[in-house]
């Protein structure tokens, strides 16, 4: 077995998905891609490659839990910046918890907000290469 990223797939509950669509279109400036099933309601995150990481927006309430505190904490893309990111999450109705934070001058950057629907989500950026 070949592991190139330890996360393939994240789901993140919603409460509103239209809500929490609007939310993350705004803050990563982009355009969710809506993906429904009769059990499960999703806006995926863009993908450059079939292959790549992904991850979607999800509604079922009887499977799926909102939590600030509790459960696994993903961590969003917010390369080049997380700054950029933070910027904006305030604006869009979320709530920045653990403001931009070195973790190291090797591994970058990491901030923590809570989103439209209550989770906790996590950023990180890696530095640029010069």
């Amino acid at each position: 077995m070949n592991f190139q990223n330890a996360i393939s797939w994240f789901e993140i509950p919603t409460l509103d998905l239209n809500r929490a669509q609007a939310f993350y279109e705004q803050i990563f400036a982009m355009k969710m891609i809506p993906l429904d099933t009769p059990q499960i309601k999703m806006r995926m995150f863009p993908l450059e490659s079939p292959m790549g990481v992904g991850g979607a927006l999800v509604y079922n309430t009887q499977f799926y839990k909102c939590s600030t505190t509790e459960g696994p904490l993903v961590y969003l893309n917010g390369n080049p910046d997380v700054q950029n990111v933070l910027d904006k999450i305030e604006n869009a109705g979320g709530k920045i918890v653990i403001p931009k934070t070195q973790i190291s001058p090797e591994y970058g950057h990491m901030a923590v907000f809570i989103d439209t629907e209550g989770n906790r989500i996590a950023l990180h950026s890696i530095p640029q290469q010069k």
